[in-house]
């Protein structure tokens, strides 16, 4: 009796050990399991926490972009298709070449001149040059505005209320920087690198042409602007394209202008031009629509070497073409090289 008790006894106790080894075996894999599970979500929350803090750090918004123009940085959409011209011809001009198409654009006297026709097909007028209109701006919901560098300060400050401004150059130096801006808005940067490297070999084209013909010739560019006869500084107008990049001497007179400077038909005797390309515009001379006329007939003019000789050359690009773009010296260039040779 007391050995059956034993070995029951003996069994009784092997059980319970391995009831309570089985029982450890169960915890330890509950553990694992939690241990894992512990794990999977700590490494979710790390994952949230980085992703939320790389959120954080990006950009604000893939919405937008940054662009760089004459060491001036803008922020704006990261879609620019809709855009406004106010102010900046040079900006229409810059639109003819790479054939962009703003929703608002300036308009003279009411109207877009042919010149610009190709270009504001879909455009609506926003204004006339100096006169932006606000309202009609704003009616357009432009992506961004290309104003003027001439604009005073509040002009642009009230434009960036409707939409990023960025204010075009009108200096004549800024050229490739205005082409290369308008291309990076419209998405034809490539077009606009091409058309510098083309007006690059066409002038080179055009300097073998003429070689060493105007060394000792003066060529002056003038406009008429309410009857009155004006020229500009050697790096103003179409001077840059004469003087810098033909290499033909500047004429002192020009040398010393400062601005546009109105000259007198005396003083324009006394440079008496081989050469002279004038522009003239029936916008510009609304209350003398007869000066180019009288200008030509004129007999202190026709004495002078240029008007005698033939060489006196009326609007051989478009009047309208403000001189210092790239559609301006494309064309002049053309132009220029032409009638410089003749």
């Amino acid at each position: 009796m007391n050995r059956t008790k034993w070995i029951l006894g003996l069994l009784l106790t092997a059980a319970l050990v391995l009831s309570a080894c089985g029982g450890g075996t169960n915890k330890s894999e509950d553990a694992g399991t939690a241990a894992t599970g512990g794990s999977e979500a700590a490494g979710a929350a790390n994952t949230d926490a980085a992703t939320k803090e790389k959120e954080e750090a990006a950009p604000a918004s893939s919405d937008t972009k940054v662009v760089k123009y004459l060491d001036q940085e803008y922020t704006l959409p990261a879609n620019t298709e809709r855009i406004v011209i106010t102010g900046a011809v040079e900006a229409m001009e810059d639109s003819i070449v790479l054939d962009v198409n703003p929703v608002g654009a300036i308009s003279f006297s009411g109207e877009f001149p042919p010149m610009f026709q190709s270009i504001t097909k879909n455009a609506q007028s926003i204004g006339e040059k100096t006169e932006p209109n606000f309202e009609t701006i704003l009616s357009l919901k432009p992506d961004v505005i290309l104003g003027s560098t001439k604009f005073k300060p509040e002009v642009v400050e009230q434009l960036n209320k409707i939409a990023p401004t960025i204010p075009y150059s009108h200096v004549s130096t800024n050229w490739e920087a205005n082409l290369r801006l308008l291309g990076e808005l419209s998405g034809k940067e490539e077009q606009a690198e091409q058309a510098i490297s083309q007006y690059q070999a066409d002038l080179e084209a055009a300097k073998a042409s003429l070689g060493d013909s105007l060394k000792d010739k003066k060529v002056v560019a003038l406009r008429v602007r309410a009857g009155e006869m004006y020229i500009y500084p050697a790096g103003v107008f179409f001077n840059p394209v004469l003087y810098e990049e033909l290499g033909i001497a500047v004429p002192a007179e020009v040398a010393a202008a400062e601005a546009q400077e109105l000259i007198s038909k005396e003083k324009f005797a006394e440079m008496n031009p081989d050469y002279v390309f004038i522009q003239f515009s029936p916008d510009e001379n609304k209350d003398t629509p007869n000066a180019l006329e009288e200008l030509q007939n004129d007999p202190i003019m026709s004495n002078l070497n240029a008007f005698k000789n033939g060489k006196a050359f009326v609007n051989v690009v478009d009047p309208l073409a403000q001189g210092g773009t790239a559609y301006s010296k494309i064309e002049f260039l053309k132009a220029a090289v032409e009638h410089l040779t003749k």
